[in-house]
């Protein structure tokens, strides 16, 4: 299995909205609200990893109110 972390700013405002959407995306365990400059994290995992990041590219970044992404892929040391 493979894992990535998915650090999220979202638009004011719209914190809930995106948390809420990003539940019902396939390969997403869990998402965290936190704090500093990004507001949410979100840990994806996958079969493979051309899973993981196609789930982040083709679904997560096109969610209404995601301003910006950084992907962290885990190294499984």
């Amino acid at each position: 299995m493979e894992t990535l972390f998915l650090l999220v700013e979202t638009e004011v405002g719209r914190l809930e909205e995106v948390v809420r959407r990003l539940h019902a995306v396939p390969y997403v365990v869990e998402v965290e609200a936190v704090t500093g400059p990004f507001d949410i994290i979100v840990k994806v995992q996958a079969p493979q990893i051309n899973l993981a990041l196609d789930t982040v590219v083709q679904r997560i970044r096109r969610i209404p109110g995601i301003k910006a992404t950084e992907t962290l892929v885990s190294v499984g040391i």
